[in-house]
């Protein structure tokens, strides 16, 4: 598949542009910066959130759009609608107009970061954003459902737990996702032969993981990394209060930082 990825250049964008590019499929990407390894011709710079061209440019001819561009953390509102509620929509009409296919939104844990934890978290759960990073994204995941429902866009919005090269703490060890399994996953939603609309968790195949992954894993998705593999480290050297509170709730320390901050 041709894909177009925007945010490119962020961490998430640029293994996703080396690893679907390995996995066979004909990657280009758009980003406002320079990726921080040098430029590539793979990579667009420019703000597509203000150029129409180039926004145009990287949709036309694709057969999905993975997209990543936004800020990815606390802001105040009215960035949190720019960035996470105005782009998606931007991103959204291009595509639509283009003829793409598929589309996958780059959601966060953070639509639910308020839900306490469970046995099994389903993706059924009702948007608890934590912040107003969280509500954009679920703000987001609802643009993305009414252009599947209006135009029969396919999308999967995918709410990303801990995406790192390895856990740092020990919420991480329920909420870790692997670079490669990632590229798995998005994979898995380029691929699977009836996507329709899904919200699936973004996490590895953890032996602490609390997030249903049937969804994910009935699209594709077969995660292979285990963040169990830190455990012992993790567990000898963080047994804060503020670590065991964020353990409880989907958000961790979003549930507690300064709302807009």
């Amino acid at each position: 598949m041709r894909v177009a990825i925007t945010g490119a250049a962020g961490n998430i964008g640029r293994t996703l542009l080396a690893g679907l590019g390995a996995a066979g499929h004909d990657v280009v990407g758009v980003d406002r910066t320079e990726p921080p390894d040098g430029g590539s011709d793979q990579v667009t710079i420019a703000d597509i959130a203000t150029d129409d061209d180039a926004l145009r440019a990287v949709v036309t001819g694709a057969d999905a759009v993975v997209h990543l561009a936004a800020v990815a953390h606390e802001t105040d509102l009215e960035t949190a609608l720019d960035t996470h509620v105005r782009l998606t929509h931007r991103v959204l009409e291009y595509a639509q107009a283009a003829g793409v296919r598929r589309l996958v939104y780059a959601s966060s844990n953070h639509a639910v970061g308020f839900t306490p934890r469970a046995e099994a978290l389903t993706v059924e759960t009702r948007p608890r954003p934590d912040t107003y990073y969280g509500l954009g994204k679920v703000a987001g995941e609802a643009l993305c459902s009414l252009f599947h429902d209006r135009y029969g866009l396919e999308v999967a919005c995918l709410r990303i737990g801990s995406f790192r090269d390895r856990p740092r703490n020990r919420r991480a060890l329920s909420t870790w996702l692997s670079p490669a399994d990632a590229v798995r996953l998005v994979d898995a939603c380029l691929t699977a032969p009836e996507l329709g609309f899904a919200a699936v968790y973004g996490v590895s195949a953890n032996t602490r993981g609390w997030w249903d992954l049937g969804p994910a894993r009935a699209l594709g998705y077969r995660p292979e990394d285990d963040a169990e593999r830190w455990a012992a480290e993790i567990e000898s050297t963080q047994e804060s209060t503020e670590d065991r509170r964020d353990s409880e709730y989907v958000g961790g320390e979003f549930t507690r930082i300064e709302l807009g901050r």
